[in-house]
């Protein structure tokens, strides 16, 4: 759980009361979700063996943990993380995000699989505020660079008005097509992940069934009567040996 770094910072001479630097140690595990929502924590002579300290000072560790009210400690039971983690979202400028997007497909070959208006699954459908028999625009494409494939697209898109076909989306970048239908994204959420490739994923992707593949969840908003509605649920699959995501951040020096 923890690193050499990490423990020779614990055991290293140092101003700072050896208790402090482990409560530290524990909290930090916590607070990053390193030590998870409901989890044992070690009791005190385990803490006291494992980080070589004496258990008074393990003791006082816990004490704090407990006094932040970030573990619980039960009789007969131990002590629990009582710290539930929620990851917070990265913010980036919507503008710069969707210009490195168009970038992207314009740098790119893309093959048009589907595009027609159909009902979308009921999990979409609620997403996008739809009635049960209205119908979105279901896009299915695979980009590649170079002739090697390195991304399966499948979204669903309300709000286009006008007639769109395979050979406009083959032709222009999605967000272009979008504006031109009078679609002006306000905010866009991305969650990243990892999946295992299904038989049709590993077909479009030329690589094997359960091979690992990154994913991106994109939710695109317009934001009309000062309210946000949802207009574009997309899912992206990614040959990892082909795609990279990076993101170069400064530190704000105001925070």
């Amino acid at each position: 759980m923890f690193g050499e770094a990490q423990l020779a910072a614990l055991n290293q001479d140092a101003p700072t009361p050896l208790y402090f630097r482990l409560y530290r140690l524990l909290k930090d595990a916590i607070l990053n979700g390193t030590m998870a929502h409901g989890a044992q924590m070690p009791t005190e002579q385990q803490l006291a063996e494992n980080f070589a300290v004496s258990r008074i000072t393990a003791k006082r560790a816990m004490d704090e943990l407990a006094a932040e009210g970030l573990v619980e400690r039960r009789r007969g039971k131990g002590t629990h993380v009582i710290y539930e983690y929620e990851p917070q979202p990265l913010k980036a400028p919507l503008v710069g995000m969707l210009q490195e997007i168009e970038s992207m497909a314009r740098r790119s070959e893309v093959k048009v699989l589907e595009c027609q208006r159909s009902r979308p699954p009921a999990s979409v459908r609620d997403m996008l505020g739809l009635d049960e028999k209205d119908k979105a625009l279901h896009l299915l494409r695979v980009r590649s660079r170079e002739g090697l494939p390195f991304g399966y697209y499948a979204s669903w898109t309300s709000r286009l008005d006008k007639p769109v076909s395979k050979r406009d989306f083959a032709r222009a970048p999605r967000l272009q097509i979008f504006r031109k239908q009078g679609l002006e994204l306000s905010h866009v959420i991305q969650t990243i992940g990892a999946v295992a490739a299904t038989q049709e994923l590993a077909q479009h992707l030329d690589t094997s069934p359960g091979a690992p593949l990154l994913s991106l969840v994109r939710q695109s908003f317009i934001s009309e009567d000062d309210e946000e509605k949802l207009v574009d649920y997309l899912e992206v699959f990614y040959h990892p040996d082909r795609f990279q995501y990076r993101m170069d951040l400064n530190l704000d020096d105001t925070e």
